[in-house]
């Protein structure tokens, strides 16, 4: 969630659908959109006007006008391939019949908007060229929107057209349960975490059942405009959270806030680290425990919904909001997404999967399509969604970009086949503030408008009262609004939140207000798991002839304003929109007050007096001549710097949320030299919202040591001060790749445009982005995915690879034809198929540790898929988290499922196991492998 671009796109903005009492739906656009389709139309032929008829369809959306939500699971395959092809002949026959019903130049008014209906229905300059289907390779002849020459702008978005709309509700997906595999739980009570993966799969269906039953009931009692109002937001700023649903009858309704990695705009709470770091411990228990920490504050406070996980991909290493998320691999961000999921609702609170789907990029975000092919879309993308799904997330949060030409909130391909139909999602899909784009998003699928308002604190909605006119003039079927007001339901009762829940107890837009503001203290000790998660998921790239950890050194320098405090406080800058002192977490709506920040040098005096250590700090990062004079005085030069970046309504030091460059921040390259030039014992540590360039001085002698410490929350300097003197053996693992050079990522931000450009972003590279790029041509990084080094030894042996014995009859037709590389079928809840996720392969091996200390290791499995399959040579499939004292050796045991052994299969619409040899290794990181074995399959 986050405030809107103030210059965003009028059009965008304005483009509303309403329909009018005892007459035809029709179009509504402001004066500035109406201008520019009148003067569009102007310039166009009578050729021109009548293709203008076939863009409004939403891709595969109107594949049949009269039902569009029941017939996507049938038109499934068909659709998929070629997820932003317009279909023409649906929506001539659609806009045809809206065309016929309406009045040119008709003038009216619902609900205070103004609208005046055309003609044809058409959108914001002329259809899409078809080579490719999205991108624009010459300027258009009408001249609109206006065209860079850059990798291309996309020429107008596809939207559904008005008609009038049945609606079906999805079957129920249902399994047999079969102990232990398959328990009935209900996310209240989800199974205990395991490092090495789940052995059991959880099957929620029955609480789901339990809940939609309830909800139901209740719905069935509530007139039209009380189910309306369960949907739509009361509006920003009209409540005490970030998001609220007002209350519905006996029903409170519902407080939604921020952030992923605790409770924003609110006192007495924990920041968590952030997703990156989380990510970087590879340990599925820290994980889940952060998880659930936080849904108990989130609880404590009084909201019903955490508006988290963020499942973004890091697609872009530049992008603006990669530390929210869990990093570049979907294996690692899906296990990261289902522990994070069973955490916070296991509290009882609601998880938020966002931002849905292929949000990359901050620059433009309401203005780019993201043009990607179905394959990447389910291998990479879609994945911790659906892991999220099997967790039992209550909500689903769709994102502000294009997808294919179509707004991410009334996107039926994705919202409605994908998420609804493949994925079986129960639950309930909300927009990102201001991501609706028009009234009919309620038929490609979504189900709750945030905040309610068309743009922030405009006072008008494109539901609210114009949902309703909808509905009494039959466009959109009553049957859809009781499907949404019941999922809304749905995973409020799934949580239990009908029961005991406390009242909100915080404004989160007036901190002066004593009449809300109760001070609630919900911090408990969750101050515990932050200092731990961000030791472990400190990083360490470089220790030369164990320069650490360190032991009472005489004297002690320690360099760089990432060393200390922001001299303003640690919540001195608006959401953390700046980068002053130690960064603790990256800007934007993402972040939440600080309880309190330490500063590594508030620890590193307090080491210094227990050690007997002379200790002095150097802040001025741009003085390098002055920090060069005194650093040889010292006996070790801790320098400490960072990499900051966020949301783009914010901007700092000309970042507008993305990062300009991959340099570190404050002169951190000349710093690091200046130092090292004098001090042959520098020990760089890192604070990075994600990878950077470090070539300057990486190689340098004199720097003995790196720790990559990431932004790891309030505890920070207690944190890396354990990872530093030894308290805790790093066992950090990098969760994305640092490369030698910024082009060696292949993937880059799209920028460019006027004001009203809409970017196109093609994902050309398909899966190959980060270490699958790396790896697939060869190119040699400085620090791999998965790399990170230890205090200690390890040594792997006595690889074995088996099938986990199976007693389930109800699904060996699906098993047997699986193995002879057929499809997996199409139907409701296919992807999440309890049989395709269970544990299928067995994967054991010893791991000793080897050296003089305790440590942990991060044992990673890579599956090599068969050649001609299309796969990256490797793919993360499993992980542990290993802790063995000196000389102990262990058995480790990781599963992997035949979902992971499979490729989608786009023509078929399903999962496929490939035909051919499967080999696998397994290692210390994506290119370290210590054990090599052929799949038995």
């Amino acid at each position: 969630m986050a405030v809107l671009l103030s210059a965003r796109l009028a059009a965008l903005a304005a483009f509303l659908v309403v329909a009018v009492s005892g007459q035809s739906p029709v179009a509504i656009s402001s004066a500035v959109a109406s201008s520019a389709i009148a003067s569009s139309a102007a310039a166009s032929s009578a050729a021109a006007s009548s293709v203008a008829i076939s863009s409004v369809a939403v891709s595969s959306a109107a594949a049949a006008s009269s039902a569009a939500s029941s017939a996507a699971v049938s038109s499934a395959a068909s659709s998929a391939a070629a997820s932003s092809a317009v279909s023409s002949a649906a929506a001539t026959s659609v806009v045809s019949s809206a065309a016929a019903a309406s009045s040119s130049g008709d003038v009216g008014e619902v609900s205070g908007v103004s609208y005046t209906v055309q003609d044809t229905y058409t959108i914001y300059g002329i259809p899409a060229p078809t080579d490719p289907a999205s991108v624009a390779t010459s300027p258009t002849a009408g001249g609109e929107p206006p065209y860079w020459t850059g990798l291309g702008t996309e020429v107008g978005w596809q939207t559904l057209s008005i008609s009038s709309y049945a609606f079906t509700s999805y079957p129920i997906a249902s399994s047999t349960p079969v102990p232990p595999v398959f328990p009935a739980l209900s996310p209240l009570y989800p199974p205990a975490v395991d490092n090495a993966g789940p052995q059991i799969i959880p099957d929620f269906s029955a609480a789901w059942d339990a809940a939609f039953a309830r909800a139901q009931a209740f719905v069935s009692t509530l007139t039209l405009e009380q189910k309306v109002n369960v949907s739509t937001g009361i509006g920003w700023e009209k409540g005490l959270c970030v998001g609220n649903i007002g209350q519905v009858g006996d029903w409170p309704g519902l407080c939604l806030e921020d952030s992923p990695l605790g409770i924003r705009y609110t006192d007495f709470n924990t920041v968590f680290p952030a997703g990156i770091s989380t990510a970087a411990t590879w340990n599925r228990t820290a994980i889940r425990i952060r998880g659930q920490q936080m849904g108990e504050e989130f609880r404590g406070k009084g909201a019903h919904v955490q508006l988290g996980p963020m499942m973004n991909m890091g697609r872009v290493a530049q992008g603006g909001r990669n530390w929210e998320g869990f990093g570049t691999d979907a294996f690692l961000s899906g296990e990261a997404a289902y522990e994070t999921t069973l955490g916070i609702q296991s509290a009882g609170v609601q998880a938020c999967a966002k931002h849905y789907i292929d949000y990359e990029q901050e620059y433009k975000r309401t203005q780019e399509s993201s043009n990607v092919d179905d394959r990447t879309n389910h291998e990479i993308y879609l994945k911790p969604f659906l892991r999220a799904v099997m967790a039992g997330t209550a909500s689903v949060m769709c994102s502000y970009n294009m997808i294919n030409d179509t707004y991410a909130c009334e996107n039926d391909r994705t919202l409605n086949q994908l998420l609804k139909s493949e994925l079986g999602f129960r639950g309930y899909i909300m927009s990102d503030w201001g991501g609706q784009m028009s009234t009919l998003s309620a038929m490609a699928g979504l189900d709750m408008s945030m905040p309610g308002d068309i743009t922030l604190g405009s006072g008008n909605s494109y539901w609210g009262p114009n949902l309703t006119a909808f509905v009494e003039n039959s466009t959109i079927p009553l049957s859809r609004v009781d499907d949404m007001a019941t999922r809304i339901l749905t995973s409020y009762y799934l949580l239990g939140q009908d029961e005991n829940y406390p009242n909100v107890s915080f404004n989160a837009f007036n901190p002066y207000d004593t009449e809300h503001n109760l001070n609630v203290d919900v911090q408990a000790d969750h101050y515990q798991i932050v200092r731990e998660i961000g030791a472990q998921g400190a990083v360490l790239l470089k220790n030369t002839n164990n320069a650490l950890p360190l032991n009472a050194p005489r004297s002690l320098l320690v360099v760089g304003s990432d060393a200390g405090n922001n001299p303003m406080g640690p919540n001195g800058c608006t959401d953390r929109g700046c980068d002053e002192g130690v960064l603790g977490i990256g800007w934007g709506s993402g972040s939440a007050n600080f309880p309190y920040l330490i500063s590594p040098y508030d620890v590193l005096q307090e080491q210094a007096r227990i050690d007997g250590t002379s200790i002095s700090n150097w802040y001025l990062d741009w003085n390098t001549d002055g920090v060069a004079a005194i650093a040889n005085l010292s006996d070790v030069a801790l320098v400490f710097v960072n990499s900051d970046s966020g949301e783009g309504y914010i901007t700092v030091d000309g970042n507008l949320g993305d990062r300009n460059n991959l340099s570190l921040w404050h002169n951190a390259d000349n710093l690091i030299n200046a130092v090292a030039s004098q001090n042959p014992n520098t020990i760089v540590i890192a604070h990075s919202v994600g990878p950077s360039i470090i070539e300057p001085w990486v190689e340098n002698p004199n720097v003995t040591a790196i720790v990559w410490a990431g932004v790891p929350g309030q505890e920070a300097g207690n944190s890396i001060v354990d990872v530093l003197y030894g308290a805790y053996n790093p066992s950090g693992r990098l969760p994305y790749t640092i490369a030698k050079r910024a082009e060696d990522y292949g993937v880059f931000l799209v920028l460019g445009g006027e004001g009203d450009t809409l970017l196109s972003i093609p994902y050309d590279e398909g899966l190959f982005y980060d270490y699958r790029r790396f790896d697939q041509y060869n190119i040699t990084p400085r620090y791999e995915f998965g790399f990170g080094l230890s205090y200690t030894t390890f040594e792997y042996s006595s690889l074995a690879l088996g099938i986990v014995p199976q007693y389930d009859p109800t699904s060996w037709d699906l098993e047997a034809a699986w193995a002879e590389g057929a499809p997996t079928p199409q139907g409701e809840g296919s992807s999440t198929a309890l049989w395709l996720h269970r544990p299928f392969l067995s994967v054991e091996f010893d791991l000793e540790n080897t050296g003089a200390l305790a440590g942990t290791e991060i044992p990673q499995v890579y599956v090599h898929f068969p050649a001609g399959s299309g796969e990256p040579p490797s793919l993360l499939k499993g992980f542990d988290t290993v802790y063995l004292e000196p000389g102990e050796l262990q058995s480790v045991y990781i599963t992997i499922s035949r979902y992971e052994l499979s490729i989608w299969n786009v023509e078929a619409q399903g999962w496929q196991k490939p035909s051919g040899t499967f080999t696998l290794s397994v290692g210390a990181s994506s290119r370290d492998f210590r054990l090599n074995g052929a799949i038995p399959i």
